[in-house]
């Protein structure tokens, strides 16, 4: 073990009146265990495990400081003696691993999906429903003292510190900008003014919670909105909080409303350390950078760089628990890379569901979801090497199966090596990575090249059918011209295809292959940035300014039989970001689409009765898939055990989150 492969990651951070282990902090996430009935002791099983994987410090969700800040009316409030006695339970379980823990106070401000929504202007926001009402003074001072109150009580529970939401066009964020605060009294105007709120509510909190407590602020650093701050507001802010007492500033990146992705997986990893590092300068409290970080070697470039003091990960400690364990241990390779695609975590949040991982099912149901050892080992074979399979053998193994994994390609990965070369999904080579790896440490014996068949599978005691899916090719006239290729073909053989292309299909393959044709050949973080009109030097207010868009060489058509909305693919946080890229790229997007014929010509639609040729070179078939299970049926009149499951059980949309889950849930209950 080489306790120095990342030095400057696992420094410890002295804070003065305490230290934290390394400088890591596990950002905040909301897992709707806040909130859920006996979610309390959930929530406390959840952070404990990384607090034993060795986080330096942890950041709760967000929990409201009073009625009117509630993200909805049913959200989780910490403003009572009774909730922070019933907290304690995840302090007492994170302080025995060793670990500290903070609690995020957020006030949604002009976000609260209710009509008591309260803020610094009767400003409505573009994603809210309720127009909130503008905040008396006497409403702010009370706000400042709520927040006060709910400090005091947090360290009551056992808490170390806090966190202040400033970011994310939260309350706070909305009394700073002049896009949310047109007031004209001691709380509006001038920036000094905007500044105000901030100000005395860090000044009410210390008062209260004492010197030796820790507060952090989450300071909107880069707002990427209109009438946002500009680099020198931001840094003016960042010095009289440090004034004001705050121990770390934590860096926050864009508001909820802000077109503009800053996480999803599109975004280049640390995309925004540049913006901390611009800050970093001006202040001498530790600074926290966070962003699409999600490997050792990333975090420890970043620290080692200057550009920060700590580094935030949020959803990496959803793919891995043991994230700073490993990387202090020299074993990154076994890391469940975080791959950014939001389907588990923040697409579960949004529509009020538990939170979890698409990598790591077992996030947030660490007292559910439990592989626990077998009295007697059995043999077990798993047929087909796809995500699905090899999650169910790894966790199969792990219980002490006898796990053989046959697979008839030459290499693992199913589906996930056709995703990985789409640009933007490069992350999910990881997963494969990862999965590879825990299949040669748990001793899973790993068939490549081989098919099985019904002989093969008589000698276990339970077969998993995981073959996954075909591509499914329509009933259109002329389905078998040469123009004619489907996504797998396309994307495995890495076929040429010409300067005009028609996809059939605007699902999330092909929305995933019209990115794959239209994206630049190479793209640095620079291209990026200046692609999404992000000012790098924060003159401009918000930190935008209106670069132009590539727009591809390759004329694409993009269709769907559905009417309505095309291109935003399945993901409920991402659809906006899918669609707006191919708008940028020039790929035409059309609904409402019959498909007539494919010839010489191109390819024959109709469209709201008019009929019309899209003269192309290729048509790229991406209208769904099939199952591909020829083993199941033949093994049950054996009176073998089969499972069957992933996208041999059912093709629909390709859904990595639920094939990976429905194997481990069926490992663990074999």
């Amino acid at each position: 073990m080489d306790e120095q492969v990342y030095p400057h990651l696992l420094a410890p951070l002295d804070l003065g009146f305490t230290q934290l282990r390394n400088r890591v902090l596990m950002g905040s996430m909301h897992t709707g265990l806040e909130e859920s009935r006996g979610g309390l002791p959930k929530l406390a099983a959840f952070y404990a495990e990384r607090a034993r994987g060795g986080v330096g410090l942890i950041v709760t969700g967000g929990f409201s400081p009073n009625f009117r800040g509630r993200l909805h009316p049913l959200s989780a409030e910490f403003s009572s003696a009774r909730t922070a006695r019933a907290h304690r339970v995840i302090t007492d379980a994170v302080h025995r691993e060793g670990g500290k823990i903070a609690l995020q106070l957020l006030h949604a401000g002009r976000y609260a999906l209710h009509p008591f929504a309260v803020s610094a202007s009767a400003i409505k926001s573009p994603i809210s429903k309720f127009t909130p009402s503008e905040m008396t003074a006497r409403q702010i001072q009370k706000t400042i003292n709520d927040f006060a109150h709910s400090a005091e009580l947090a360290r009551e529970a056992g808490y170390d510190g806090v966190e202040l939401m400033g970011s994310e066009g939260y309350l706070i964020n909305q009394f700073i900008c002049q896009r949310a605060n047109h007031r004209y009294d001691e709380w509006g105007g001038s920036y000094e003014n905007r500044m105000r709120f901030p100000l005395e509510l860090v000044k009410a909190v210390r008062a209260r919670v004492g010197r030796d407590f820790i507060i952090i602020f989450r300071l909107s650093m880069l707002d990427l909105v209109e009438q946002g701050s500009t680099h020198d507001e931001v840094v003016q802010l960042a010095q009289q909080l440090e004034q004001v007492g705050v121990t770390l500033l934590n860096t926050g990146i864009g508001w909820h409303e802000a077109r503009i992705p800053t996480i999803a997986t599109q975004v280049p990893r640390a995309a925004f350390a540049w913006v901390t590092a611009q800050v970093k300068a001006s202040v001498s409290i530790p600074l926290i950078t966070c962003n699409r970080i999600n490997t050792p070697q990333v975090a420890e470039a970043i620290l080692s760089a200057g550009q920060a003091d700590m580094v935030s990960m949020a959803r990496p400690f959803l793919s891995d628990a043991y994230f700073v364990q490993k990387a202090s241990e020299n074993r990154a390779d076994d890391i469940n890379t975080c791959i950014g695609c939001n389907q588990g975590c923040l697409d579960h949040v949004f529509v009020g569901q538990r939170a979890t991982c698409l990598v790591n099912p077992q996030a947030c149901y660490e007292t559910e979801l439990r592989l626990t050892p077998v009295a007697t080992s059995r043999k077990l074979a798993v047929v087909g090497g796809g995500p699905a399979g090899m999650a169910t053998a790894v966790a199969a193994a792990e219980r002490g199966f006898a796990v053989t994994l046959f697979e008839k390609n030459a290499e693992l990965g199913g589906q996930f090596n056709l995703a990985m070369q789409i640009p933007g999904k490069e992350e999910f080579k990881e997963t494969i990575r990862y999965f590879t790896r825990r299949l040669e440490q748990t001793g899973v014996t790993v068939k490549l090249e081989q098919a099985a068949d019904v002989a093969l599978l008589t000698d276990f005691d339970d077969v998993v059918i995981a073959t996954g899916v075909a591509p499914r090719m329509p009933p259109i006239e002329g389905i078998d011209h040469p123009k004619v290729v489907d996504y797998q073909t396309l994307i495995r053989e890495k076929r040429e295809l010409g300067m005009k292309v028609a996809i059939v299909g605007a699902g999330g393959i092909g929305v995933d292959v019209a990115t794959m044709l239209t994206e630049p050949s190479e793209q640095r973080l620079e291209d990026w940035l200046k692609d999404w009109g992000i000012d790098q030097r924060v003159e401009y207010a918000g930190g935008l300014y209106p670069f132009e868009s590539y727009i591809s060489d390759r004329q694409v058509w993009l269709m769907q039989r559905k009417p309505g909305s095309v291109g935003k693919g399945p993901g409920k946080t991402t659809g906006w970001i899918h669609k707006k890229v191919l708008e940028k790229r020039g790929v035409e997007l059309l609904g409402g689409v019959s498909y007539d014929r494919i010839d010489d010509q191109g390819l024959h639609i109709t469209m709201e009765g008019q009929k019309r040729v899209l003269e192309v070179d290729h048509v790229v078939i991406c209208a769904g898939q099939t199952s591909v299970d020829t083993l199941s049926a033949a093994l049950r009149a054996k009176q073998i055990n089969v499972h069957v499951i992933g996208g041999a059980d059912v093709a629909g949309e390709v859904d990595a989150k639920r094939v990976i889950r429905q194997g481990v849930e069926l490992a663990a209950r074999l």
